[in-house]
């Protein structure tokens, strides 16, 4: 009846509170600007809390992408509510095809029905 999403849906993929601290974390260490892709894992619950996961790839000088991993655990029940714990790190420098290979795998090693969205830096950053 009322306007508006229904608030027990999750938000979309890459929405929250664990991805906005995610985003912080990847923009302390790769200028939003110079990001190129940003490809997101379906977050995982369980026991209280989340996982979040995404790979953000910005160009290199030499033209190759530059990786980094980002990694989010968030309570979202309990005493410990809101509490997190982020991480951001830089693995590798590679061609683009290589990268879209390499994710397509990961996805499948893991079990996951489908490979990892990629979305703009728009999803986190303005501009």
């Amino acid at each position: 009846m009322g306007a508006g999403p229904d608030p027990r849906l999750s938000p979309p993929l890459g929405q929250g509170p664990g991805w906005a601290k995610l985003a912080e974390a990847v923009q302390a260490q790769v200028p939003p600007a110079e990001i190129e892709t940003i490809y997101l894992f379906r977050p995982i619950k369980r026991e209280g809390r989340e996982w979040g996961t995404a790979v953000v790839t910005r160009t290199s000088p030499e033209g190759r992408l530059r990786v980094y991993t980002a990694r989010y655990m968030l309570v979202v029940r309990g005493k410990e509510r809101g509490q997190s714990k982020v991480e951001v790190e830089e693995v590798g420098l590679t061609p683009a095809q290589v990268l879209e290979q390499v994710l397509a795998a990961a996805a499948e090693r893991t079990g996951e029905a489908e490979p990892p969205v990629a979305v703009s830096r728009a999803v986190w950053y303005e501009g």
